[in-house]
């Protein structure tokens, strides 16, 4: 996917959160958030849209000082699915207004504007499943969509130890662990090296050779295993196909929470 498409897909998923919570009850729990409520989650959502918005204004060229930035809430908790409309519509203005191929800081490997645009779907779709889940919804997500949030949190997961400190437990005596669609119109493969001073996300050469081995495998829908890279569903379900050394799984999902 490309800058342009994720900007798009912003608007859709905040419209669909938003559609989502218009009509609920706000003060309803949030299971995949504990001690969230829906109104916390929305006013979650809300505020990074305007606080990632902000940076793209600014174009920042070094890790800001600050956190401060005017998040507008409403002073009733009814407002905040129109807030949350507002925060997008905000952010859609300055993405058409960047050149989102401008060189920026990121606290990621995309070192552009556009990391934060994408950074700001994914924030935007996994947290639309958890208000879908929280009403007893059944959360749909795009298969390109879900391959594309795969890629983006196994890219950028090494770089996160500052706001997820379990990861840099992410250690072994190079050990791989391999993540793979089972969908049938979904490609997607990715091999993750854990080393002794850390791990990252292997670059495999696309041939006709057959897939370096991996220590360790979890195979399922695009959609299910982007939910499992955030901790939304748990390997051990009969949604996943384990292959390999169980507790090299267990240690990565104990320490990659995002």
């Amino acid at each position: 996917m490309n800058p342009a498409q994720h900007g798009a897909a912003v608007a859709a998923e905040t419209a669909e959160f938003v559609a989502t919570v218009t009509a609920a009850d706000l003060s309803t729990p949030v299971p995949t958030c504990p001690g969230w409520s829906l109104a916390d989650l929305t006013r979650h959502v809300g505020s990074v849209h305007r606080w990632f918005t902000e940076l793209l204004r600014q174009r920042i060229q070094h890790p800001p000082t600050s956190r401060v930035v005017d998040l507008r809430l409403p002073e009733h908790t009814d407002a905040l699915p129109d807030w949350l409309a507002m925060s997008a519509a905000e952010a859609a203005e300055v993405f058409a207004a960047t050149d989102l191929d401008a060189p920026m800081w990121a606290w990621g490997v995309d070192q552009h504007a556009r990391f934060w645009v994408r950074r700001m779907l994914f924030e935007t779709l996994v947290h639309r499943v958890d208000a879908q889940l929280a009403l007893g919804l059944s959360p749909r997500i795009d298969r390109a969509l879900a391959v594309d949030g795969i890629d983006e949190f196994l890219t950028n997961l090494p770089h996160a130890a500052s706001f997820a400190p379990l990861t840099a437990q992410l250690r072994a005596p190079d050990r791989t662990v391999r993540f793979s669609c089972t969908d049938a119109d979904a490609e997607g493969d990715w091999l993750v090296e854990l080393r002794p001073d850390g791990f990252a996300l292997v670059a495999e050469v696309a041939d006709h050779c057959e897939p370096r081995p991996a220590d360790a495998t979890v195979r399922g829908t695009a959609a299910d295993l982007l939910l499992l890279l955030y901790g939304r569903l748990d390997h051990r379900s009969d949604a996943f196909q384990l292959l390999g050394d169980t507790s090299l799984l267990a240690h990565w999902f104990s320490h990659s929470a995002f």
